[in-house]
């Protein structure tokens, strides 16, 4: 019996017999699977010690991957067929990602030491006979990186894309703004990261705490860091998708240039990055020169990431600095707009349609649909699914990442061991029976959720191994949400999920990953004293 996760869509397996892999195994690819044959040749190879040798693909003994139309017409791009015989091993894709993630499947099958870097010794290397067949069930499978709030490394950032290829998720949503730090180096606007990224001390948990980190702490990715981190994702069919908060979430740009903010009404030279946590009042000005400099940041984000989408944020924008603005209420005025929620719906609508006119689609929080959107912006619904509902049945284009649901950020367990916890008990069971299509909309209007996001705000994860607590398991769960078709959450198997989970924490140590165990935390990943903001009861289902 197979330990996949995600579950695959079909597998029928020829009994307990198995296909050896030995010295004499070779990799052959044809046409179109180079990249796979790349991928799988130096991960399988470092972990199991096998040469796995370029090869024809006629013989026994051989891993052939191919591109088939019969593939891509059955299951799409994404989807493979993945047949392993006692004569060799034929993994098909419906094209090049497709492929990719049928690698996936075969590195799992292999067993959990096929995820480690160097090979152990006496292990023999095996794979069951069967035959899979597998697609996924949303085109966006994504995962909110938050490197604003706590900086995380380029190796770090790496890092998460493995483990994102290895669960089959293919977008990150890359937040690198917001109050409390710029982290893209932006050329003509220097002072974004000689400034922006950094700032002089962090409070330790909850806004609430008393506690204080007091040193330095920031960092910045240069243009190559982005330029790696792109092309390393693309080799892994993951789409990295920039978000460049406006018009909130600002004040770290403020704090560089001080001319962005509502200078009429705070003086914005006194500002530095954020040190704390929360929905900060200092947000951008609604000029002509604010929107000209972001538009000078969005062209060099552009050149940077070729994504179809780019993040603008637009979510948490207090209006009290632009009701107290001569110059806000001027250009209120000026516009013919009824308020400063009109005003904020200008701002945005400014930005979708200069992204339009550039070929790339503007993406933002539920937040941009108060005002009115252009046809081909997208929203990721955070505030429950009534944003998601509201934008799909107006013809937008939808992610579904509800705060309630899959804000991993949020506490795992009730218990007061839990480190520093935030928000609803989120179990492994509440993510696994999370459902991304709200019932109320039609066929029709479901066809505009592309698909579904789990996301890692980092205000109280300060470190990669405070990351991988909240990430794991739940990003496993989510990951099979996110790919299988699974029924009704009510209807779902979680006793065999967590059966399949025993192997997968295999995979995940043999990772380095620092999950939470299904006992609860371990003594170093207790957190005494740290404050948090938890919230009792159940969460809302809507």
């Amino acid at each position: 019996m197979t330990n996949l996760i995600p579950r695959p869509g079909h597998v029928t397996e020829d009994g307990p017999r198995f296909l050896e892999l030995g010295p004499d195994t070779t990799l052959a690819a044809e046409p179109g699977a180079e990249r796979t044959e790349r991928w799988l040749r130096a991960t399988l190879t470092a972990a199991t010690g096998l040469p796995l040798a370029p090869s024809g693909t006629e013989g026994t003994g051989v891993v052939r991957l191919s591109l088939d139309p019969a593939v891509t017409g059955d299951l799409g791009e994404e989807g493979y067929r993945l047949a392993v015989t006692p004569a060799g091993v034929h993994l098909a894709g419906g094209g090049p990602a497709g492929l990719f993630w049928g690698a996936q499947t075969l590195r799992q099958l292999l067993g959990p030491d096929a995820f480690r870097r160097a090979p152990l010794p006496g292990r023999r290397w095996r794979l069951p006979l069967l035959r899979v067949e597998d697609a996924p069930r949303f085109r966006w499978r994504g995962l909110l990186l938050d490197v604003a709030r706590h900086f995380m490394p380029k190796d770090g950032v790496l890092r998460y894309l493995d483990l994102m290829a290895a669960h089959k998720l293919n977008v990150l949503h890359f937040h690198l703004t917001d109050d409390q730090g710029w982290r893209v180096e932006i050329e003509r606007y220097p002072r974004l990261t000689e400034i922006g990224s950094w700032r002089a001390r962090t409070k330790i948990g909850h806004r609430a705490s008393p506690l204080w980190e007091d040193k330095p702490h920031g960092g910045h990715y240069s243009r190559d860091d982005i330029r790696e981190i792109v092309a390393y994702a693309a080799e892994r069919h993951i789409t990295v998708v920039p978000e460049i908060d406006v018009p909130g979430h600002s004040q770290a740009a403020i704090a560089a240039y001080p001319e962005l903010g509502n200078t009429d009404v705070v003086d914005t030279t006194a500002l530095t990055v954020w040190d704390t946590w929360g929905i900060n009042p200092n947000v951008l000005a609604p000029t002509d020169s604010t929107l000209r400099f972001y538009e000078g940041v969005f062209e060099e984000v552009l050149e940077l990431f070729p994504s179809e989408f780019v993040h603008i944020g637009g979510d948490e924008c207090p209006k009290d600095q632009w009701r107290r603005s001569p110059t806000a209420q001027a250009r209120i005025r000026e516009l013919g707009l009824r308020d400063e929620d009109e005003l904020q719906a200008w701002f945005v609508g400014h930005f979708d349609r200069w992204l339009a006119a550039r070929g790339r689609r503007l993406i933002g929080w539920d937040e941009i649909l108060e005002g009115g959107l252009a046809e081909g912006a997208a929203v990721s619904s955070w505030r429950g699914y009534a944003g998601g509902i509201a934008a799909a049945r107006a013809g937008h284009d939808v992610v579904m990442c509800p705060e309630q649901q899959v804000y991993l950020d949020h506490r795992q367990d009730a218990g007061p061991d839990e480190p520093v916890p935030i928000g609803w008990v989120r179990t492994l069971e509440d993510v696994y029976r999370f459902e991304p299509v709200p019932p109320e909309l039609t066929p029709g209007e479901a066809r505009h959720v592309l698909g579904t996001q789990a996301n890692l705000w980092t205000e109280v994860m300060e470190d990669a191994a405070r990351v991988d607590y909240q990430a794991f398991p739940r990003l496993a769960a989510f990951a099979e949400v996110a790919w299988s078709r699974l029924p009704a959450p009510a209807e779902r198997d979680f006793a065999d999920f967590e059966r399949r989970m025993a192997a997968h924490y295999r995979r995940l140590d043999a990772l380095g990953v620092s999950y939470r165990p299904p006992a609860g935390p371990l003594p170093w990943q207790k957190r005494p004293g740290v404050l948090g903001r938890p919230i009792d009861g159940t969460p809302p289902a809507r």
